[in-house]
């Protein structure tokens, strides 16, 4: 019995070992983009696919302070120049093309700085072998061209919607119509002048990406590499584009079954509020208003006149404030508002007394706000916050304003529509619909993640990511539909012609 006994566990105990060894993947995560409000999303999906065993390899700009467990940085910090707060103040239209050319650039940039690192360089001179590569999908495709070399599935990661040049990628219809465009806040009901712009700006970024950034990355890669495929080849080859929204904050959209929505995957369960601001904030009889702008727009440098309607209004609400502020004090020292250059922005929006969120309506926060219930007055900058802001006004979330548009008056009726209670218990109503999926939006992350390497040999790209631009108008099948019958018409009047010809020429001769 003994020995029957030992053999029952031994069995039991070799089958473990092997599950965990099928399951527990070798990943390569390459993340080229210096911005540490993309890497902030990233790195909690990262650090989950470490604590679930998985052995991960991560370039990036920002490593772990502390070491973690299944998790080895390769940095490429010393060449960290910090980007964030770099872009303008306004969304105009050149503001637009200059800006997205140079992100284009940077791009380029980074692509150098990736295959420069002699770590990186280890990896394909050492042919490390990975299960599947895991990269950000925003303003470059270097890293395409690395998981190729080390002969390794991707999945692409965005914290945001999908990039212009990303649509055609996927087999994703782009219409400007009813398709929210990223740099525009006209969402899916854009009027005939955004329409216009949204063509017009989309086109100029898929030529400036393909012959500014594509093809300066595909001269990079070949000084490495011998037999790198086109750059936009291996984007369709990706098995899996993970799309940081939800179809509850931006509606829904015509995705193929490998674009898969999981925003929401970073919010973290809330934390224990310093006692100061925890007091601050449950002393509020009417409740607390937070205010932050990110980092694309300093509290401290706002215009004289813009700040004074802002402090002039929140003195007419009895709400107490919270403000993300980055000097010492502020105009007139307002005992009702208390103010850091720091805050626990998410701890702070899981308050119950917290009711209100005057943003610049970036998605990490809008994000969290959704969350938590939180009602957004978005006032969006620059970048995907049009598009964001016009989705949280469709979506019910709460309402946007522009900063040209910034009065008193107008920033009180917005402040006063989000406040109302109705409109607040429609946000904890939209709120519960957002958290109400089959799985978490990081258990589908990790899974598809897993899938891609369990699966690689298969291709889940929709069909439409290959049909010829002139099949996917039906162009020819319009050309045949309407060359037939003009065929026809031109036969029918050649030979009425021909007809009254002859009997002219019949009748003179008679």
């Amino acid at each position: 019995m003994k020995i029957i006994l030992t053999l029952y566990c031994a069995i039991v105990l070799t089958t473990f070992i092997e599950i965990n060894q099928v399951h527990s993947l070798n990943i390569l995560g390459v993340f080229p983009f210096p911005g540490k409000s993309h890497f902030f999303v990233f790195e909690t999906y990262l650090k989950a696919l470490s604590k679930k065993g998985h052995n991960m390899t991560v370039i990036s700009y920002f490593p772990q302070n502390q070491p973690i467990e299944n998790y080895h940085d390769i940095s490429l910090a010393e060449k960290l120049k910090d980007i964030e707060g770099e872009f303008p103040d306004e969304n105009s239209f050149w503001n637009i093309l200059k800006v997205a050319s140079s992100l284009v650039e940077l791009g380029t940039k980074n692509c150098k700085t990736l295959l420069e690192n002699k770590n990186v360089q280890n990896l394909w001179k050492t042919k490390s072998k990975f299960d599947v590569v895991v990269t950000e999908q925003f303003n470059s495709d270097c890293s395409l061209g690395l998981a190729h070399a080390l002969n390794a599935p991707v999945v692409g990661l965005t914290t945001h919607a999908l990039m212009p040049w990303h649509f055609s990628r996927f087999g994703v219809p782009f219409n400007p119509s009813y398709v929210s465009f990223m740099y525009l806040n006209g969402g899916t009901k854009p009027t005939l002048y955004q329409r216009l712009k949204s063509v017009i700006i989309s086109a100029y970024l898929r030529l400036i990406y393909k012959y500014l950034g594509q093809r300066v990355e595909q001269n990079t890669l070949a000084q490495y590499f011998d037999d790198i495929p086109p750059l936009e080849e291996l984007g369709r080859n990706i098995k899996f584009q993970l799309l940081y929204t939800n179809f509850v904050h931006f509606g829904s959209n015509i995705f193929p079954p490998n674009v898969i929505e999981v925003g929401g995957y970073h919010v973290a369960s809330p934390k224990q509020l310093p006692d100061e601001l925890r007091k601050f904030i449950e002393a509020s009889q009417h409740g607390v208003i937070y205010i932050s702008f990110g980092s694309m727009l300093r509290a401290a440098s706002m215009s004289r006149n813009q700040l004074e309607t802002i402090l002039s209004t929140l003195s007419e609400l009895p709400q107490r404030v919270i403000w993300k502020w980055e000097e010492d004090s502020i105009p007139g020292n307002p005992k009702n508002i208390y103010i850091s250059n720091w805050l626990p922005q998410n701890d702070i929006l899981a308050h119950p007394n917290v009711i209100a969120f005057y943003s610049h309506s970036g998605l990490l926060g809008t994000t969290e706000a959704l969350y938590h219930g939180v009602p957004v007055l978005a006032m969006p900058i620059f970048g995907d916050q049009p598009s964001n802001a016009a989705a949280i006004e469709e979506s019910g979330l709460g309402v946007q304003i522009d900063l040209k548009e910034l009065t008193k008056e107008n920033l009180l009726k917005k402040f006063r529509t989000i406040l109302d209670p109705r409109f607040q218990a429609n946000v904890k109503l939209l709120s519960q619909a957002w958290r109400d999926r089959p799985t978490s939006a990081m258990e589908s992350a990790v899974h598809w993640t897993e899938f891609a390497a369990r699966y690689q040999n298969f291709t889940f790209r929709s069909a439409a990511a290959d049909v010829p631009f002139y099949q996917y108008l039906c162009l020819d099948i319009f050309c045949i539909l309407l060359g037939i019958p003009a065929a026809i018409i031109c036969i029918i009047l050649t030979c009425l012609l021909n007809y009254k010809i002859k009997s002219k020429k019949k009748s003179k001769k008679e």
